[in-house]
């Protein structure tokens, strides 16, 4: 599997096809007025939503074809005798007790019994936070959340991070804004907290209805809610940058005991930490110590049930998924068990099925080869920063410098995690997530105060997905996203460079992103703009916000053009970055300049580019993820993107007066 073809194109005719599935093209439409249509709605049209989906595109497609890959790895595993306590066994003993309907509905509630009696046993507020300890000590977040990250002062060490939380309807402005969907929202939400409660037999032990409750938790909530950063403001490194000493935190935010709290988690030599939002951090302990304590039992209660309702019986999963899949997704059914099951092994042993996967589906030779194309990439990019005429010198040094300092990871780990400490149980499938929960957090917080793992993965080799990590300054594209429709071994290079060139292309721009762009090349929150130079970015990405913000994805609902600039900014440095990347390979004959299936190499650049975000979407999805997401939806990350790059319109020959149309000089020419 490689990407850049080093064969001599005369070597490859008749052997090398376009790239580009013509069924999946719309040819009714016109490409001048809605590219997006022409280039996917063929897939679109064979691809209708099933009951499952509130989203199905070439990413969940591919998902899932993933997916039923690591489903045969883990039913394989599952059929057969283990060694006890092997990872094999672990994995084995986890898909088994999911699977395992008959046990998981007799019982029902009892897994998370226990720790309900223990919160509805709590008589004081020293009881109230130990609890909330154990809570955290096992991923259980309430009112505020707990992580490792690099020290934005010195990205080499890895500190705590205090960050705000404790919400379980995720975005603050679920809580906060009063149209009438938000409202229904908010009441179908407190019905299923209510509804949950009766399920798990909570309301008898705090002796009131589970309607009270239900109150009681959302006004926590609500005024966690309120003290909350907006989504935009979380985009903002400056803002959510506080470091303290825990002698200054306790003094800070008096209502809880910090300094417990931390030896509790086996940092009782912590000094400093980043306090991400004090404001919020403030307004949580007093709460802690203030709200009254039946209101904040209830609150802990949902916390646990919530936590739990995807591991119990088909009740708690089904009372769960009318609310988030239904509500908020606009789903119609459940996922297969298997496929949550399998979801719930990945959780739980990632790695470990990611080796398993790299093993049967991931040639080695194609970490080499992705290699070369990065390097290559790599190399377009320093050109277009040294030729662009809105920087100065010194600027563009630095920025090269950081572009050259990106640490590249393909595919798979060098170094696999050791699960070896992961305790597993035949007792219940639930005990089992807890422990793995308690396994993760453990592992996290072992990270604290310790030089930054430059060699740990965010994400596991069976994610369809990339990302990049400004603080280490990485950009990392795991296995599962190098085969088509990302990458095609059987197609000439003219589409790839439009599908997983364009990606490859993205993660690097995200490093010059709005965000990214304030870190240096070792990933310290630090600035290295000229200032005439950063004066002259931001004019250049506020034409994307404001493009962004003029769309209307659903009647009377705008795309956020300031939360979705980074993303933006990426898709629009990874077109043209690639895009000059298959120029430069069109000219070194490794790219074919003769047509196929009637498409220049130009235009199945653009076709392969649009065709990686083909999907059918609710209108329930789309309003959610306008809501919580920084990435546009994919209708608009074609027909709005591809409109400022002005190789795009050359190929497809868009005039003015056509929709798909943008004269140069109002393009966004940023990278």
């Amino acid at each position: 599997m490689g990407v850049l073809t080093t064969v001599p194109v005369e070597a490859q005719k008749g052997k090398l096809g376009s790239g580009i599935n013509v069924s999946n093209l719309d040819k009714t439409a016109n490409p001048a007025n809605d590219f997006y249509q022409y280039s996917c709605g063929g897939w679109m049209k064979a691809h209708p939503l099933s009951p499952e989906y509130s989203r199905y595109g070439s990413f969940d497609k591919l998902a899932e074809d993933n997916e039923k890959q690591v489903k045969t790895l883990i039913e394989a595993l599952a059929k057969q005798k283990n060694t006890p306590n092997s990872i094999a066994d672990k994995i084995a003993t986890v898909y088994n007790m999911g699977m395992d309907s008959t046990k998981l509905q007799k019982q029902g509630a009892e897994p998370i019994k226990p720790m309900l009696k223990q919160v509805s046993n709590i008589a004081d507020n020293k009881q109230l936070q130990n609890e909330i300890i154990a809570l955290h000590k096992e991923g259980i977040m309430p009112f505020f959340g707990l992580f490792s990250e690099a020290d934005y002062d010195n990205s080499k060490m890895t500190i705590a991070w205090l960050y705000q939380g404790g919400l379980g309807l995720g975005e603050r402005d679920y809580y906060l804004e009063n149209d009438a969907k938000t409202q229904e929202i908010r009441t179908k939400y407190r019905e299923l907290i209510s509804n949950m409660f009766k399920l798990a037999g909570y309301d008898k032990m705090a002796k009131a209805s589970a309607n009270e409750l239900a109150d009681m938790v959302l006004a926590i909530e609500t005024r966690l809610a309120t003290a909350s950063f907006s989504k935009e403001d979380q985009r903002d490194p400056y803002k959510n940058f506080h470091k303290a000493s825990v002698t200054s935190l306790a003094e800070l935010a008096t209502g809880f005991n910090f300094p417990a709290y931390f030896s509790a988690l086996g940092l009782d030599k912590m000094k400093t930490l980043n306090v991400a939002q004090p404001s919020f951090i403030i307004e949580a302990s007093n709460m802690i110590k203030y709200e009254n304590i039946e209101a904040t039992k209830a609150y802990l209660a949902w916390n646990i049930i919530n936590s739990a309702a995807s591991f119990l019986s088909d009740d708690f999963v089904q009372e769960n998924f009318n609310f988030y899949g239904k509500v908020l997704s606009g789903k119609e059914e459940l996922r297969p068990r298997w496929k949550r099951v399998s979801g719930t092994v990945n959780g739980t042993l990632g790695e470990a099925i990611g080796q398993m996967y790299v093993e049967k589906y991931f040639p080695a030779q194609a970490k080499e080869r992705m290699i070369t194309l990065v390097k290559n990439l790599q190399i377009i990019f320093a050109e277009r920063i040294q030729n662009s005429t809105w920087m100065e010198q010194e600027t563009k040094k630095k920025a090269i410098e950081k572009l050259n300092a990106m640490y590249i990871k393909i595919g798979y780990p060098d170094k696999w995690r050791d699960y070896s400490g992961l305790e597993i149980k035949n007792d219940s499938y639930y005990d089992n997530v807890r422990r793995s929960n308690l396994f993760d957090m453990a592992y996290m917080v072992s990270k604290i105060d310790k030089p930054t793992d430059i060699q740990q993965w965010g994400m596991t080799p069976q994610t369809v997905n990339a990302y990049y990590n400004p603080t280490t300054n990485e950009i990392c594209f795991p296995a599962a996203i190098l085969q088509p429709p990302f990458f095609d071994m059987k197609a000439d290079d003219a589409a790839n460079y439009g599908a997983i060139g364009v990606v490859i292309g993205h993660e690097m721009t995200h490093g010059f992103d709005d965000q990214g762009c304030q870190y240096d090349k070792d990933g310290n929150l630090k600035n290295w703009w000229a200032e005439a130079d950063a004066e002259n970015f931001k004019k250049r990405t506020q034409i994307l916000v404001d493009c962004f913000n003029k769309i209307e994805v659903a009647p009377g609902t705008f795309a956020n053009g300031s939360y979705t600039l980074g993303e933006n900014i990426a898709d629009n440095g990874g077109l043209q970055i690639s895009y000059q990347a298959m120029q430069k390979a069109i000219k070194d004959k490794t790219v074919s300049s003769a047509k196929m299936d009637g498409f220049t190499p130009e235009q199945r650049f653009f076709l392969a580019y649009a065709a990686v975000w083909a999907g059918n979407i609710r209108e329930q999805e789309i309003l959610r993820l306008t809501k919580i997401d920084p990435h546009s939806l994919g209708k608009w990350r074609v027909n709005a993107t591809l409109p400022h790059i002005q190789a795009f319109i050359d190929a497809f020959d868009i005039k003015a007066g056509d929709k798909m149309f943008l004269p140069h000089n109002q393009q966004a020419l940023i990278w």
